[in-house]
């Protein structure tokens, strides 16, 4: 297909071979020529064109593949970014617990500790009681365990 252009200026050119020509030869235009011309025409069109299409298209893809890539990158960002809050929130929950831990097996060493405290004063105060009633010789040995309290008392009398 010829645009208008082709035809404009194809239409001047044969006006001015027409206008050189004789005057009695004035529209004797061979007409297997302009044909041949036309045809030619029509492939170097649809040749530029099919070039023009595959450029535009092999541009359009070149982006395709350019936004492609930036996504993808910044779904790995932030897929890293969120295992890392995951691996922060995990380690600050685990060294809560390991806090709360300590807390507990503290309080309760702690209240092993006091028990053992109180049984000894109490122990005390009747061993010096006794040693000063009876006169006699009191041997004792105590020793805390995990979660008791062991005793071993010998009376000798004198």
């Amino acid at each position: 297909m010829i645009d208008e252009w082709t035809l404009k200026t194809r239409a001047m050119d044969t006006e001015e071979t027409v206008n050189e020509a004789l005057p009695e030869e004035k529209c004797l235009v061979d007409n297997e020529q302009f044909l041949k011309l036309e045809k030619a025409a029509i492939k170097i069109q649809s040749w530029w064109r099919g070039n023009m299409v595959r450029r535009t298209l092999l541009h359009a893809a070149l982006r395709a593949w350019v936004i492609q890539c930036w996504w993808r990158s910044m779904q790995a960002k932030m897929l890293e970014q969120r295992r890392r809050l995951a691996l922060k929130l995990y380690t600050c929950q685990e060294w809560a617990v390991v806090k709360v831990q300590a807390q507990v097996r503290m309080w309760q060493a702690r209240r092993r500790f006091l028990q053992a405290r109180q049984a000894a004063c109490i122990i005390q105060s009747h061993w010096r009681w006794h040693a000063s009633q009876t006169r006699g010789l009191i041997r004792g040995r105590y020793e805390v365990r995990a979660s008791r309290l062991e005793l071993d008392i010998e009376i000798l009398m004198t």
